[in-house]
């Protein structure tokens, strides 16, 4: 077994910016034939240990061409975390396609900071300015940019039920702080934000109408749109987003409703925490 850091090879100062440029991307590809993608990490956290207790994540099983985008994902980090490239550089992993009923189309959809186009950012526009009935979104870190906000708000103004699901607890009290400000954007254009009550909500989950589904390592934050490497599952098939929808309604129901109300009610102190923690937004 083979274990390397991603960026542990590089020079001095390539090693100061990691935390910049991090890969945030969870894979597991299995001989070739399965794969898996979403929120999960490998720790104790994921047992209840941790200090937020139960974590709610999600994690999509492939099978089928899917697995071999997935592969070439993860041998493109490999080759970068050894410093080499070419066929010489090249584990030795099965490249023949398992014969799969077509039973779904999906797109894998790697991004990061060296997209020439924002490949994440620019899936999510995609989705807001395609939805006609259903916008639902689960994320534990919600700090979008404008063009994010606005095609929410766009969305929304089209009688779009836009929801946005995120954590009540927080493990980055910047992030939860810095989501607080964006109450006034949400709520003016009837975009609901629910708050998970049963324990740490972690998956990165979008639904559109009864089409499309997401399911991958990428929130809603400019660590994600700009900063980080991610992956991510984009879903087209009926039967899939049926799933998705009766999933994210039972994590709806362990939730609660927020509002502007409940900002405004909060002390002069805690508003101001809040809109401080709003300068860092772009290097949370």
């Amino acid at each position: 077994m083979n274990i390397e850091p991603f960026n542990g090879k590089r020079h001095f100062l390539s090693n100061i910016l990691r935390l910049n440029f991090r890969n945030h991307r969870k894979l597991v590809v299995v001989d070739g034939s399965t794969a898996f993608i979403g929120g999960m990490n490998i720790g104790r956290e994921y047992l209840g240990k941790g200090a937020l207790g139960y974590w709610r994540d999600t994690f999509v099983q492939l099978e089928g061409p899917s697995v071999q985008q997935t592969q070439i994902s993860f041998l493109e980090d490999w080759n970068w975390a050894m410093l080499k490239c070419g066929p010489s550089s090249l584990p030795r992993l099965r490249w023949e396609i398992t014969p799969q009923p077509e039973d779904e189309t999906l797109l894998i959809l790697p991004s990061g900071p060296a997209d020439v186009i924002p490949a994440w950012k620019t899936a999510l526009i995609a989705l807001a300015n395609s939805a006609t009935r259903r916008l639902w979104i689960a994320t534990p870190y919600f700090v979008p940019d404008e063009g994010v906000m606005a095609a929410l708000q766009a969305a929304a103004l089209r009688n779009v039920d836009v929801r946005i699901l995120r954590p009540e607890r927080a493990d980055h009290i910047l992030v939860k702080l810095s989501s607080f400000t964006f109450l006034r954007d949400l709520d003016t254009y009837g975009i609901q934000l629910w708050a998970y009550q049963k324990g740490f909500l972690h998956q990165k989950v979008v639904l559109m109408d009864d089409d499309i589904a997401t399911v991958g390592t990428a929130n809603l934050d400019n660590r994600s749109l700009a900063l980080n490497f991610e992956i991510t599952a984009v879903i087209h098939s009926p039967s899939a987003c049926a799933e998705v929808k009766a999933m994210l309604e039972q994590d709806f129901s362990s939730s609660k409703r927020e509002s502007l109300a409940d900002y405004n009610n909060k002390s002069l102190g805690f508003k101001m925490l809040c809109n401080l923690a709003r300068l860092t937004a772009p290097v949370q």
